[in-house]
């Protein structure tokens, strides 16, 4: 994209350019907050040999779980294997590599890829298989664990509303993992319910401004719920 305006005009445009091999990192938590459109584009464009970054893998016919079928997906790095049978049965098989991590380094590592911070320490994981072959040092008498960020060719985001310019707000839960991630590609696209002119969304309430954004696109959402919990 040239100049300030983001927007494009359909899915195909926004995910213009992945190709077989990149690192997708997607935002989303569970069901929540995920952008399905573009996923649903990725899923059209048949790309394959993926390492897809995100909190968990969806569900079996929803949302990343959609690229397994074809076994688009070669890695995934996330937190949570969650109620995904097929990624569960892909890992047991050994045709998906996974890199489970606790679900707070997850997030700091698209922070930090997104803020230009090569590694991190942290305490999480220490003494248990997460540190396994990772450099070890103290700090104030605590053994600490460095991990690496993260960055991607394509970060892949929902947000609530956009202006033109790529500046973002987001909605409730829905923000989970989505401003992380959006800071950490080369590439963001972010799909919305609403996109507005610049100047209609107040300066204050901006959780990610459009410096980030490289795409917006306004999707239709079918919003799934992945539990459903009533009273009795």
């Amino acid at each position: 994209m040239a100049g300030f305006d983001k927007v494009v005009n359909s899915y195909a445009e926004a995910m213009e350019g992945i190709k077989d091999g990149d690192t997708i990192i997607a935002g989303g938590f569970g069901l929540c907050g995920i952008p399905e459109g573009l996923i649903n584009e990725i899923k059209r464009k048949k790309t394959q040999d993926l390492t897809v970054v995100s909190n968990n893998c969806g569900v079996d016919d929803f949302g990343l779980g959609v690229l397994l079928h074809d076994r688009q997906i070669k890695k995934i790095v996330a937190s949570y294997v969650g109620e995904n049978a097929l990624f569960e049965q892909q890992l047991l098989d050994g045709i998906i590599d996974v890199e489970l991590t606790p679900q707070g380094t997850l997030a700091e590592k698209m922070r930090a890829g997104g803020a230009g911070i090569p590694g991190f320490y942290t305490a999480t994981g220490y003494g248990t298989p997460v540190a396994e072959g990772k450099e070890v040092k103290e700090f104030n008498g605590r053994p600490y664990i460095l991990e690496e960020s993260i960055t991607g060719e394509f970060a892949i985001i929902k947000a609530w509303k956009a202006d033109r310019y790529g500046n973002l707000v987001f909605r409730h839960t829905a923000m989970n993992f989505n401003p992380m991630a959006a800071t950490a590609g080369k590439i963001t696209v972010v799909e919305v319910e609403e996109i507005v002119e610049p100047g209609e969304l107040e300066p204050s309430q901006i959780h990610t401004p459009g410096i980030y954004v490289n795409r917006v696109i306004k999707g239709n959402f079918e919003k799934r719920i992945e539990r459903v919990t009533t009273s009795k």
